[in-house]
C-alpha cells in the first residue's frame, strides 16, 4: 500500500492488531487491568457479613466479601494449600468462613486461616501468613473497587482524578448521592467485541445521529456529533419539549435532592479508565462496568440507580431503563460490527478519527503509554508509516 499523507483534519487510530492480538490483550491484562483500580461490584451486592462475589480481574479470580466489621475485603480466590479455587459460585453468602472443597482448609472473613485437618499438629504454620492473599479494596460511589498491584496507585489520582478531569471537581458527582441510591434494574450484556471498541464508542457521539434516534430526540445537541465528554464540565441539555430522560421524553421520577440547579435537565457522561462508564441525569444514574474476558469478548454489567423510595415503592422505571438499554444495544451492535473488520488488511495500520473524535486519540496515546509501545505525544505521521498520532 502506498504511503498517503494524512489530512490535518484526521488522526490515525490504533492498528487493527490491538483489537485482535491475544498477545496484546495479555499485555493489557497485566499492565492495565491488574495494575489499576478496577470496579467489581455494587456495595449492596455485599449486603452483610459473609456475602460474597467472585469476579475475574485480568488473569485472576478474586473473592470479594464483607467482614464482621462491615469492611469490604478482597482476596485472590486461591487456597494457600494446593491452589484449588476456593469459591466457584458467582455470588452467595457464608456464615463465618470459606472452606476449600479440596482439603478443607478454612479461612475467616478477614482471610485468616482458622482450620485445616491436623492444623493443631503444625504449630509452625502461621494463621495469617498462610491465610488468603489480600487484594487492596475500597468503596466509593456505592461501588467496590479493587487493585491487584503490589503497590496500588493513588485512588484519588487515578479514579477520582478521572471525574475531576471530566466534571471539574468531585463534588459535582457526589451531589447525586450514589451510595444511597438503589438498583432499580440491572442488565448484563455479552458483547462480542474488544473492550477498547466499547470505550471508544462511549467517548464519542459522531455516530449518535446515525444509530441513536431516541437519544438525539432527548439530547438534540448530540445530533451535531459532539459528545458530552468533549468539554470539561459540560452537560448535554434536554430538548425544550423533553420532560425527562426517558425513551419517549415523558416525565421521569423524583429528582435526586442533591442535584444542583445547574445540573438539572442535563446529562453528563464520564469514562473512568479502564472499565467504568457513569451517566448522570437528574432522577437516576446509569453505571456500567466492563469485564474484558477475551480479546474479542467483553461482558458489560449495567445498573440503573434510583432513589430508595422509588425502588421500594415499585414505581415504574421502564421508560428510563428502555432509553439507555436501546442505546447500549445499538452501541454494542456497532462494536460487534467493527470487531471482524479489525482483522482486515485494510485496517492493519488503523483507521482515522475526525475532529470531534480527536479526544479518542488521547485514549489511544494512553494505551501506548500503559503498554510501553510508543512514547506518549510521539506526533502525527503518514498513514502508510503505520504509526499514530494525537491531535
Amino acid at each position: 500500500m502506498t504511503s498517503t499523507s494524512l489530512p490535518d483534519s484526521l488522526i490515525v487510530t490504533l492498528p487493527g492488531s490491538y483489537y485482535t492480538d491475544p498477545g496484546i490483550f495479555a499485555q493489557e491484562q497485566e499492565q492495565i487491568f491488574e495494575a489499576m483500580w478496577f470496579c467489581v461490584a455494587r456495595s449492596s451486592d455485599l449486603a452483610g457479613p459473609g456475602a460474597f462475589r467472585t469476579v475475574e480481574v485480568g488473569r485472576e479470580s478474586l473473592l470479594v466479601t464483607r467482614a464482621r466489621d462491615n469492611s469490604v475485603r478482597a482476596f485472590l480466590n486461591v487456597c494457600r494449600h494446593r491452589g484449588a479455587k476456593l469459591c466457584t459460585e458467582e455470588s452467595g453468602e457464608v456464615k463465618r468462613a470459606f472452606q476449600c472443597p479440596y482439603h478443607a482448609w478454612t479461612y475467616d472473613l478477614t482471610g485468616k486461616l482458622v482450620a485445616a485437618p491436623n492444623l493443631t499438629k503444625m504449630p509452625d504454620v502461621g494463621r495469617v501468613e498462610y491465610g488468603l492473599a489480600n487484594v487492596a479494596s475500597r468503596e466509593w460511589l456505592g461501588y467496590v473497587w479493587v487493585c491487584l498491584a503490589e503497590t496500588p496507585p493513588s485512588f484519588e489520582d487515578q479514579v477520582m482524578g478521572e471525574v475531576v478531569a471530566r466534571l471539574g471537581d468531585v463534588e459535582s458527582i457526589e451531589r447525586y448521592g450514589m451510595e444511597n441510591l438503589q438498583v432499580g434494574k440491572r442488565i448484563v450484556y455479552d458483547v462480542k467485541a474488544n473492550w477498547k471498541l466499547i470505550i471508544e464508542n462511549f467517548m464519542e457521539c459522531y455516530h449518535c445521529a446515525t444509530i441513536h434516534p431516541e437519544l438525539t430526540e432527548v439530547l438534540p445537541e448530540f445530533a451535531d456529533g459532539y459528545a458530552a465528554q468533549y468539554y470539561v464540565g459540560h452537560g448535554a441539555e434536554f430538548g425544550a419539549e423533553i420532560k425527562g430522560f426517558t425513551v419517549d421524553g415523558s416525565a421521569g421520577l423524583e429528582r435526586i435532592p442533591g442535584v444542583s440547579k445547574d445540573q438539572d435537565r442535563r446529562y453528563y457522561a464520564i469514562t473512568v479508565r479502564p472499565q467504568v462508564f457513569i451517566n448522570l441525569v437528574p432522577d437516576h444514574v446509569i453505571f456500567h462496568r466492563m469485564y474484558p474476558v477475551a480479546v474479542d469478548r467483553t461482558v458489560v454489567e449495567c445498573d440503573w440507580l434510583y432513589l430508595k423510595d422509588v425502588v421500594d415503592s415499585g414505581r415504574d422505571v421502564s421508560r428510563s431503563v428502555e432509553l439507555f438499554d436501546r442505546v447500549n444495544r445499538q452501541d454494542f451492535d456497532a462494536c460487534e460490527r467493527c470487531q471482524p473488520a479489525m482483522s482486515s488488511r485494510l485496517y492493519a495500520k488503523g483507521g482515522v478519527l475526525v475532529p470531534s473524535e480527536h479526544h479518542i486519540g488521547a485514549f489511544h496515546d494512553w494505551i501506548h503509554e500503559r503498554l510501553g509501545t510508543r512514547q506518549a505525544g510521539a506526533g502525527r505521521t503518514d498513514v502508510g508509516d503505520g504509526a499514530h498520532g494525537i491531535a
